[in-house]
Protein backbone atom coordinates (compact mmCIF):
# COMPACT_ATOMS: atom_id res chain seq x y z
CA UNK A 1 0.00 0.00 0.00
CA UNK A 2 1.26 3.27 -1.16
CA UNK A 3 1.74 5.89 1.38
CA UNK A 4 0.07 9.27 0.74
CA UNK A 5 2.48 11.25 2.17
CA UNK A 6 5.47 10.27 0.92
CA UNK A 7 4.98 7.48 -2.03
CA UNK A 8 6.54 4.60 0.14
CA UNK A 9 5.74 1.02 -0.76
CA UNK A 10 5.92 -0.30 2.18
CA UNK A 11 3.92 0.10 5.20
CA UNK A 12 2.39 -1.93 8.45
CA UNK A 13 -0.45 -3.03 9.37
CA UNK A 14 -1.46 -1.22 12.81
CA UNK A 15 -5.00 -2.17 13.65
CA UNK A 16 -7.67 -3.88 11.82
CA UNK A 17 -11.50 -3.46 12.43
CA UNK A 18 -14.70 -4.28 10.40
CA UNK A 19 -16.28 -1.06 9.95
CA UNK A 20 -20.31 -0.78 10.97
CA UNK A 21 -21.85 -2.16 8.19
CA UNK A 22 -19.13 -5.23 8.25
CA UNK A 23 -19.16 -4.55 4.70
CA UNK A 24 -15.26 -3.21 4.46
CA UNK A 25 -12.65 -3.54 7.32
CA UNK A 26 -10.59 -0.66 8.20
CA UNK A 27 -7.25 -0.91 8.49
CA UNK A 28 -4.72 2.13 10.50
CA UNK A 29 -1.14 1.35 8.81
CA UNK A 30 2.00 2.89 9.69
CA UNK A 31 4.46 3.84 6.94
CA UNK A 32 8.33 2.82 7.25
CA UNK A 33 9.99 5.09 5.64
CA UNK A 34 8.19 8.31 7.07
CA UNK A 35 6.41 6.65 10.13
CA UNK A 36 3.39 8.55 9.44
CA UNK A 37 -0.36 7.01 9.86
CA UNK A 38 -3.50 6.41 7.44
CA UNK A 39 -6.20 4.81 7.04
CA UNK A 40 -7.19 2.22 4.01
CA UNK A 41 -10.43 0.37 3.73
CA UNK A 42 -10.46 -3.30 1.99
CA UNK A 43 -13.76 -4.42 0.57
CA UNK A 44 -14.60 -7.78 -1.23
CA UNK A 45 -14.62 -7.52 -4.71
CA UNK A 46 -17.62 -8.57 -6.41
CA UNK A 47 -18.18 -9.22 -10.45
CA UNK A 48 -21.01 -7.53 -11.76
CA UNK A 49 -24.07 -9.66 -12.24
CA UNK A 50 -26.14 -9.26 -15.61
CA UNK A 51 -30.00 -9.10 -15.49
CA UNK A 52 -31.31 -11.67 -18.42
CA UNK A 53 -35.19 -9.80 -19.26
CA UNK A 54 -37.74 -11.37 -20.54
CA UNK A 55 -36.96 -10.34 -24.05
CA UNK A 56 -33.71 -11.76 -23.30
CA UNK A 57 -31.92 -9.01 -23.39
CA UNK A 58 -28.96 -8.21 -20.59
CA UNK A 59 -28.21 -4.81 -18.25
CA UNK A 60 -26.40 -4.95 -15.54
CA UNK A 61 -28.21 -5.43 -11.90
CA UNK A 62 -29.76 -2.00 -10.83
CA UNK A 63 -29.91 -2.44 -7.17
CA UNK A 64 -32.33 1.43 -7.28
CA UNK A 65 -34.60 -0.39 -10.02
CA UNK A 66 -35.55 -3.35 -7.55
CA UNK A 67 -35.55 -0.82 -4.56
CA UNK A 68 -37.89 1.30 -6.73
CA UNK A 69 -40.31 -1.73 -7.62
CA UNK A 70 -40.94 -2.47 -3.87
CA UNK A 71 -41.04 0.93 -2.68
CA UNK A 72 -44.91 1.23 -5.31
CA UNK A 73 -46.16 -2.17 -4.02
CA UNK A 74 -45.55 -0.81 -0.46
CA UNK A 75 -47.06 2.59 -0.71
CA UNK A 76 -49.50 3.17 2.09
CA UNK A 77 -48.50 0.07 3.22
CA UNK A 78 -47.10 -0.47 6.88
CA UNK A 79 -43.48 -1.18 5.99
CA UNK A 80 -40.93 0.42 7.31
CA UNK A 81 -37.62 1.90 4.66
CA UNK A 82 -35.38 -0.18 7.08
CA UNK A 83 -37.78 -3.54 6.13
CA UNK A 84 -37.93 -2.79 2.45
CA UNK A 85 -33.75 -1.65 2.44
CA UNK A 86 -33.57 -5.49 4.43
CA UNK A 87 -35.84 -7.18 1.84
CA UNK A 88 -33.46 -5.60 -1.11
CA UNK A 89 -30.27 -7.00 0.58
CA UNK A 90 -31.70 -9.82 0.78
CA UNK A 91 -32.78 -10.46 -2.81
CA UNK A 92 -28.87 -9.27 -3.66
CA UNK A 93 -27.93 -11.43 -1.18
CA UNK A 94 -30.02 -14.48 -2.83
CA UNK A 95 -28.52 -13.60 -6.23
CA UNK A 96 -25.04 -13.47 -5.62
CA UNK A 97 -24.79 -16.06 -3.81
CA UNK A 98 -26.18 -18.22 -6.84
CA UNK A 99 -22.38 -17.52 -7.90
CA UNK A 100 -23.78 -17.15 -11.77
CA UNK A 101 -22.51 -13.90 -13.45
CA UNK A 102 -26.46 -13.92 -14.87
CA UNK A 103 -29.82 -13.71 -13.60
CA UNK A 104 -32.79 -14.02 -15.13
CA UNK A 105 -35.43 -10.65 -14.16
CA UNK A 106 -37.85 -13.80 -13.31
CA UNK A 107 -35.81 -15.08 -10.35
CA UNK A 108 -35.06 -11.28 -9.11
CA UNK A 109 -38.97 -11.29 -9.00
CA UNK A 110 -39.50 -14.39 -7.35
CA UNK A 111 -36.76 -13.27 -4.52
CA UNK A 112 -38.48 -10.31 -3.46
CA UNK A 113 -41.93 -11.90 -3.27
CA UNK A 114 -40.64 -14.73 -1.56
CA UNK A 115 -39.57 -11.54 1.40
CA UNK A 116 -42.65 -9.85 0.49
CA UNK A 117 -45.17 -11.88 1.07
CA UNK A 118 -43.39 -12.58 4.70
CA UNK A 119 -43.95 -8.48 5.40
CA UNK A 120 -46.84 -7.30 3.65
CA UNK A 121 -49.44 -9.33 1.60
CA UNK A 122 -50.94 -6.08 0.28
CA UNK A 123 -47.75 -5.24 -0.74
CA UNK A 124 -47.03 -9.02 -1.84
CA UNK A 125 -49.97 -9.00 -4.72
CA UNK A 126 -49.19 -5.50 -5.40
CA UNK A 127 -46.03 -6.61 -6.71
CA UNK A 128 -46.98 -9.92 -8.01
CA UNK A 129 -49.23 -7.92 -9.79
CA UNK A 130 -47.26 -5.99 -12.06
CA UNK A 131 -44.26 -8.31 -11.91
CA UNK A 132 -46.47 -11.11 -13.24
CA UNK A 133 -48.25 -9.39 -15.59
CA UNK A 134 -51.79 -10.21 -14.48
CA UNK A 135 -53.85 -9.73 -17.56
CA UNK A 136 -57.37 -10.10 -16.21
CA UNK A 137 -59.04 -10.83 -13.06
CA UNK A 138 -59.28 -14.62 -13.22
CA UNK A 139 -55.58 -14.03 -13.07
CA UNK A 140 -55.23 -11.93 -10.19
CA UNK A 141 -58.01 -13.98 -8.31
CA UNK A 142 -55.85 -17.25 -8.63
CA UNK A 143 -52.87 -15.78 -6.84
CA UNK A 144 -55.33 -14.43 -4.03
CA UNK A 145 -56.19 -18.33 -3.71
CA UNK A 146 -53.00 -19.40 -4.33
CA UNK A 147 -51.65 -17.16 -1.39
CA UNK A 148 -54.60 -18.18 0.62
CA UNK A 149 -53.80 -21.81 0.91
CA UNK A 150 -51.00 -21.35 1.34
CA UNK A 151 -52.01 -20.40 5.10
Amino acid sequence: MKCPYCGCEESKVVDSRPTDEGERIRRRRECFNCSKRFTTYEIIETTPVMIIKRDNSREPYNREKLTNGILRACEKRPVSLDEIDLIVDSVEAKIHSTLEGEVSSKSVGEYAMEYLKNVDEVAYVRFASVYRQFQDIHSFLEELNRLLSEK
